[in-house]
């Protein structure tokens, strides 16, 4: 009669490795979201950079202008220098946000890979259960 629970036990081992690939696929679909809200979030940084950089840019003029100093030579260099800083700062955030949406893109990959195994695991079990079964029916019509 152990055969019986065991034909359960293997629908119930390959039903838990479907069931396992779905939540590692739902995992790998929230990381593939984080990977796009970080994307866009930078977008949202950049923007906000460069508009305190144009105040930034605006009070040094005015600061320049103020001094009595014309826009050029040194009023100018320190405009130039500041465009340059901006500019290798906003490569650093979208460095920093590239990096941060291939990791969050390679955890979907490693969940989606999880959620295989699971399912492989699953089936592995399932076929375990049902040859345990086989046999249990072998030694029931004793030709064992």
């Amino acid at each position: 009669m152990s055969f019986v629970f065991d034909v359960a036990a293997g629908r119930q081992a390959n039903a838990l490795g479907k069931y396992n690939q779905r939540v590692q696929d739902r995992n790998a679909l929230v990381k593939e979201q984080e990977a796009e809200a970080i994307e866009k979030q930078t977008e949202f940084d950049i923007a906000k950079f460069d508009q305190q950089f144009t105040q930034l840019q605006g009070q040094t003029k005015t600061a320049v202008l103020f001094s009595g100093a014309e826009l050029s030579g040194s009023g100018l260099n320190i405009l130039r220098y500041n465009t340059e800083q901006a500019e290798i700062q906003k490569d650093v955030i979208d460095y920093n946000s590239k990096v941060a949406q291939s990791q969050k893109l390679e955890e979907a990959n490693f969940a989606r890979i999880q959620g295989v195994i699971a399912k492989r695991e699953g089936k592995i079990a399932q076929l375990g259960y049902y040859a345990k079964a086989g046999e249990s029916l072998l030694r029931m019509s004793g030709t064992t």
